[in-house]
């Protein structure tokens, strides 16, 4: 169930996502990801918790960006990694 009321959805803009095919830091190391997720505060595209490295929470709290959207085909949802809830 989706948290609509998360106060951190006003961190949320239009964004261009950067880079558009694959994680920035995995494919800059060479790295292997698991699934994409889009920071809906920069376009920031970082790997999934379920990747080794976990670029798109390292990003979320590095740069105080906590929203990010799936960037798989076919997913539509939004995740909030400060709340740990779906918005």
């Amino acid at each position: 169930m989706a948290v609509t009321d998360d106060p951190h959805l006003s961190l949320v803009r239009p964004v261009v996502p950067e880079p558009p095919g694959g994680c920035a830091e995995c494919l800059r190391l060479g790295t292997p990801w698991v699934h994409l997720r889009l920071c809906l505060t920069c376009g920031h595209v970082g790997c999934c918790d379920s990747s080794p490295l976990k670029h798109a929470r390292g990003h979320a709290f590095a740069v105080e960006h906590p929203i990010v959207q799936s960037y798989e085909p076919g997913e539509d949802w939004r995740w909030c990694y400060v709340d740990e809830a779906f918005v």
